[in-house]
């Protein structure tokens, strides 16, 4: 994905600015996701692990990026909250 797309695109829900997942937050996430432990905001179980993703500026909300398209919607969003849960 290319990065001057970020500067046109935000969070389909609350409207905060997205950036690229750091390296060590997509392997905290991935290391959940195999566990199974994670959960889109759909309720569905995630079974493979995450390239690249967007996270909202207040670092909640994670949207995917598949092929080089972010999925920016809500029900295939991964909210960060379940990390802290199983810490």
């Amino acid at each position: 994905m290319k990065k001057e797309l970020l500067s046109i695109i935000c969070c389909p829900v609350s409207k905060q600015s997205l950036s690229f997942v750091t390296r060590d937050k997509l392997d905290e996430l991935n290391k959940a996701i195999n566990k199974g432990l994670i959960k889109n905001n759909e309720g569905d179980a995630l079974n493979e692990n995450i390239t690249d993703a967007l996270i909202t500026d207040n670092g909640m909300i994670i949207y995917p990026i598949k092929d080089d398209i972010p999925v920016l919607l809500e029900n295939k969003s991964i909210h960060l909250d379940q990390l802290e849960k199983i810490k």
